[in-house]
């Protein structure tokens, strides 16, 4: 750590910039609407927080939106089938969290009477809710002076107190510096006021510290390394994984579709029937006996520890083949929008026109 600033940044400097700078954001309060007392909907809070990790604002907007229409409280969203909340998820990624998203949702109204409960520790009973969401909502929802620490908040306090300890490492000592400046005052508008400071001002690059409320007692501002800050450890190199993906459709429309084990990576998310994924090449794994041809193009994806090739085969069946494994999913019932990302990419390239044709009929 170099040089700490003289003077510890005054919550009040940035909770005065948040007042007139806060983002519209469509699961907060605003700060003139807190001042009057209304406190946010701890569902939509939750809601958000839980969307919002590894994820970007602008991609959960949407997705937002459509739950909070669709299931509008907690009791909702307990109730609904896990199908239709995994397909409502389809896209946002990190499926886990939608499996924990209705384990929560379910345990707040079974255990809860269907309210969250307002405190730290039980909050971080609650499945799916880890030390992050449960501070975020004890702090957003309910005015705890908890420590909130994300991505923007670790970018602003390495820089506060110029500290060039490599992330992930510096993560407990930033998450230190963040406790010390967390204010018993107003701590749910503070804690997203850093947040949106670190998302339009202390930037990942060419932070605005001109227009920085806490630029006066920022350490890496007055020693000129802001723009180095914060330092990460480098990235380990990701392997490729292979696979197969098997895309049948019958010649009535139906497409051939198994839900994935509600374990492991995609679990509980409709798919294509395929191979297992690995760093060798693929064995073949039918699921139905057919004539199946191969696409020109791959269906490439990255996930978050490996890169996925998936070669693709299509193939058309008749009424009277059964399939060994997977069931068919009658046209009408099937929306290529609830399939994962990945899957999505190969039924794009299978019906998209860029694709080797089917046997026996134009395109899948």
């Amino acid at each position: 750590m170099r040089d700490e600033p003289n003077d510890l940044p005054r919550a009040e400097a940035l909770l005065d910039w948040y007042d007139r700078h806060a983002r519209a954001l469509p699961w907060r309060v605003s700060p003139r609407d807190r001042a009057q007392g209304i406190l946010p909907d701890p569902y939509r809070v939750w809601l958000s927080e839980i969307m919002l990790q590894q994820t970007t604002v602008a991609a959960v907007r949407d997705y937002f939106h459509a739950f909070t229409t669709r299931w509008p409280t907690i009791a909702a969203l307990a109730a609904a089938p896990d199908e239709e909340v995994m397909a409502a998820w389809a896209g946002l990624g990190y499926y886990a969290r939608a499996r924990n998203l209705q384990k929560c949702a379910r345990a707040v109204v079974a255990d809860h009477g269907g309210v969250f409960p307002d405190d730290h520790a039980t909050l971080l009973t609650l499945p799916g809710v880890g030390p992050y969401t449960a501070a975020a909502l004890s702090a957003i929802a309910f005015d705890a002076p908890e420590t909130v620490v994300d991505g923007n908040v670790e970018r602003v306090m390495a820089r506060i107190f110029d500290d060039h300890t490599p992330l992930p490492a510096a993560k407990p000592v930033l998450t230190a510096y963040a406790a010390r400046l967390t204010p018993q005052e107003r701590p749910g508008c503070y804690a997203q006021a850093v947040m949106d400071l670190g998302a339009t001002i202390c930037t990942p690059r060419r932070p605005a510290c001109g227009l920085c409320p806490w630029r006066g007692a920022c350490a890496a501002w007055t020693n000129g390394t802001a723009a180095e800050l914060p330092k990460k450890a480098p990235k380990k190199r990701k392997p490729t994984r292979l696979g197969i993906a098997y895309l049948a459709r019958r010649v009535d429309g139906a497409w051939l579709l198994e839900r994935r084990p509600d374990k492991g990576l995609l679990g509980g998310m409709l798919g294509w029937p395929g191979s297992v994924w690995s760093e060798e090449p693929p064995a073949e794994d039918p699921p139905i006996r057919a004539e199946w041809k191969t696409l020109n193009e791959e269906a490439r994806h990255t996930f978050t520890h490996f890169h996925l090739r998936l070669t693709v085969r299509t193939a058309l069946v008749p009424m009277e083949r059964t399939p060994g494994r997977g069931e068919f999913i009658e046209s009408p019932e099937f929306r290529p929008a609830d399939l994962p990302t990945v899957m999505r990419k190969a039924f794009d390239l299978a019906h998209g026109g860029r694709s080797a044709p089917v046997a026996g009929s134009g395109k899948p």
